[in-house]
């Protein structure tokens, strides 16, 4: 069984529905069949407190997210995700906010399963991914390049 908490610590309602769905999607085409999920949307001054506290990263970030446990069959983790920074990219990339959410949860599931983008090659892949799992609803991705976004 996989079981997302969800917590939206912004003013403005957000559907978590889609989010949900998508890290459902990610890990069962992934083989994860127990998972133990949280996922957070946070502010940017939010998700820069957790990048530097964390990751020794001063400054925010889209989306981060944390294996707390893992096996081969059973993840525990976090995913943490900047409203503010998907409402801002989203005018730039010309799609709805919502989208643009909904790509940094799937990116953050991603990592949760095993994926990473630090070179060129690891970083098609996880484009790949994403717009493989965007599709699903029905969802172009609007990145023109492959290089990472806000990492």
């Amino acid at each position: 069984m996989i079981s997302v908490e969800f917590t939206n610590r912004q003013r403005m309602p957000i559907d978590p529905q889609p989010l949900i769905v998508a890290i459902h999607r990610v890990f069962e085409n992934e083989g994860i069949k127990t998972a133990e999920i949280s996922l957070a949307i946070v502010s940017d001054a939010e998700i820069h407190e957790v990048n530097r506290r964390f990751l020794q990263h001063d400054q925010p970030t889209d989306v981060i997210s944390f294996v707390l446990d893992k096996s081969e069959t059973t993840l525990a983790g976090e995913i943490v995700a900047s409203y503010e920074t998907a409402e801002r990219e989203a005018s730039r990339y010309g799609w709805e906010p919502a989208a643009e959410l909904l790509l940094y949860v799937i990116h953050g599931a991603l990592h949760l399963a095993g994926y990473d983008d630090l070179d060129a090659s690891d970083r098609r892949v996880m484009r790949d991914q994403e717009r493989r799992y965007l599709a699903s609803f029905q969802l172009e991705h609007r990145y023109d390049t492959d290089e990472a976004y806000g990492e």
